[in-house]
C-alpha cells in the first residue's frame, strides 16, 4: 500500500506538484487559526475563565484583539462547570434560556452543541406541592399574573403587595416561591416587583425557553475555549491574579466579592442568594416526578436524567436542588426542605440513594433587585483607568446568565472603543 506522502504520477513535475497540494491541505487542517493582522491591534487582559470571560475573550479576539486570559482554578468554567462522570453534576441546577441573546450568538458560532430534549411523558410529570400536597397545574390565582395585561410590573414596588392586587395573596405568595427556579431568593415577594415578573414570565413560558446541553454545561465550555483558543486566546489556568495589569485594559470577569478584593473597592457589593444544593443519585424507578417545584416555601428539585441519561450510570437517576435558606437558617434546615420534596416526589427515595452531595452557595445565585433597583443601579461595568466588570451581579439586563453575557459584551465594547459591537441587549 502506498504511504501517505506517495503519488501515482506520470513524471517527476506531477509527483512534486501532488505533494505540495498535500503538504498544504495538512497544513491548512493542522495550523492554529489567528485573528486578522492588524498593526494597532488592541491588547486586553481577562481575568477568569467563566461564561462570561470566555464570552469576553471571544468576542475581543473576533474584533481583533490579542487577547490573555487568566484562571485561578485548574480548568475553565466557573460555575458553569460539569463534574466528571460517573455523576457529571452542575453546580447547582442549570439551564440555558432560548429567549435571551445570548441563545443566538451561541448558535450563530455553533458553540451550544447536541441538546438533551425531554421527552414529553417527561414533560407531564412536573409537580408543584402547594398546601403540602402535590398538584399538576398551579392555582388558578397564580396564572392571572401571566396575563399580557400584567406583564410590566412597577420597579419601585415590591412583588408581594403588587401580585396581591392581582392575584390574591395566595396567588401572590405561589407566583413568588415558583419563581425560585430562576432567582434562589429565601423571599422573592420582598423583591421589586419588575425584578420577579420578569422571571415568572421567563420561567412559565410555552414553549418552555429553557434547554438542556447534552453532557452538562461542561460540553458548552469546552467549545467556548475551542473557540477562544482558535482565535489565538492565550489562556492560562492556575493563574490568580492579585494585582491588576497596568499596560492593557482589564476585563475583570470573576464574582462580585472576588472583584472587590482585586481592586480593593468595598462599594461592590450587591444582594444575591444564599442556597442550600443536593445532589443525589437514586435507583431508577418508573413514575418519579419530573420536577418537583415548591409553592409553599421557595424550592426546587429537578431530574436531570429525565432528558439526559449520560450524567449518570445505566440504572440510575440524577437529582439536583437548590432551596433557599433565610439570612438566620442553617444548611440542615436546608436539607430538611429538600427532603420534604424529595417524600412527595420520590417515593422510597432513601433506601435507593446511590450517592449523595450538600453544600451552601453563598452569595453565588447572581444579582438581586430590592423595590426602588433595577440592573441599571448595580456596579457599573466601566470602572475606570481601563478596568471593566462582567459577571452576573452587575450592571447588565437579562436572566440568569444573560447578564453575564450582556456585561462581557458591555466591557469588550468599552475596552475596544467599539461601540459598533452589536450589543444585543435584551
Amino acid at each position: 500500500m502506498p504511504g501517505p506522502w506517495d503519488v501515482v504520477a506520470t513524471s517527476d513535475r506531477n509527483h512534486r506538484r501532488e505533494n505540495h497540494r498535500r503538504r498544504d491541505r495538512i497544513h491548512h487542517r493542522q495550523a492554529r487559526p489567528r485573528p486578522r493582522e492588524n498593526p494597532a491591534m488592541h491588547r486586553i487582559t481577562v481575568i477568569g475563565g467563566g461564561f462570561a470571560g470566555l464570552t469576553a475573550a471571544i468576542t475581543a479576539a473576533e474584533a481583533g484583539a490579542k487577547v490573555t486570559l487568566h484562571e485561578a482554578h485548574h480548568t475553565l468554567g466557573g460555575r458553569a462547570r460539569t463534574a466528571e462522570a460517573p455523576y457529571r453534576t452542575n453546580e447547582g441546577p442549570h439551564a440555558l434560556y432560548s429567549g435571551g441573546p445570548h441563545w443566538s450568538w451561541l448558535r450563530q458560532r455553533d458553540l451550544i452543541g447536541p441538546l438533551a430534549p425531554l421527552p414529553p411523558r417527561e414533560a407531564a410529570r412536573l409537580r408543584l406541592r402547594h398546601h403540602g400536597t402535590l398538584h399538576r397545574v398551579p392555582p388558578l390565582a397564580m396564572l392571572k399574573l401571566l396575563r399580557r395585561a400584567h406583564a410590566h410590573a412597577p420597579v419601585d414596588t415590591d412583588f408581594r403587595t403588587w401580585a396581591t392586587g392581582i392575584a390574591g395573596e395566595e396567588g401572590a405568595r405561589a407566583a413568588a416561591h415558583y419563581c425560585a427556579v430562576a432567582l434562589f431568593h429565601h423571599d422573592p415577594g420582598s423583591l421589586s416587583a419588575a425584578f420577579v415578573q420578569e422571571r415568572l414570565r421567563r420561567a412559565t413560558k410555552l414553549p418552555p425557553e429553557a434547554h438542556y446541553p447534552r453532557g452538562g454545561w461542561g460540553g458548552l465550555i469546552d467549545r467556548m475555549a475551542s473557540r477562544a483558543w482558535n482565535l489565538g486566546v492565550r489562556m492560562e489556568t492556575l493563574s490568580r491574579a492579585d494585582t491588576l495589569p497596568t499596560d492593557t485594559p482589564v476585563v475583570v470577569a470573576t464574582s462580585l466579592n472576588a472583584a472587590r478584593y482585586l481592586l480593593g473597592d468595598p462599594a461592590l457589593t450587591w444582594p444575591s442568594g444564599r442556597t442550600v444544593l443536593v445532589d443525589l443519585a437514586l435507583r431508577t424507578r418508573r413514575g418519579d416526578a419530573f420536577v418537583v417545584s415548591d409553592l409553599d416555601a421557595p424550592g426546587w428539585l429537578e431530574r436531570f436524567t429525565a432528558q439526559d441519561r449520560t450524567l449518570a450510570p445505566a440504572g440510575e437517576q440524577l437529582l439536583q436542588g437548590q432551596i433557599p435558606l433565610a439570612p438566620h437558617e442553617t444548611k440542615a434546615d436546608g436539607v430538611a426542605r429538600a427532603e420534604e420534596l424529595l417524600d412527595l416526589g420520590y417515593p422510597g427515595w432513601r433506601e435507593r440513594v446511590t450517592w449523595r452531595r450538600e453544600a451552601v452557595a453563598n452569595g453565588r445565585t447572581g444579582a438581586v433587585d430590592l423595590p426602588g433597583t433595577s440592573w441599571h443601579d448595580r456596579p457599573s461595568v466601566d470602572r475606570g483607568d481601563g478596568v471593566y466588570l462582567a459577571g452576573d451581579q452587575v450592571a447588565a439586563p437579562g436572566v440568569l446568565s444573560e447578564v453575564s453575557f450582556n456585561s462581557a459584551l458591555t466591557a469588550v465594547s468599552l475596552a475596544l472603543g467599539r461601540h459598533e459591537l452589536d450589543l444585543k441587549r435584551a
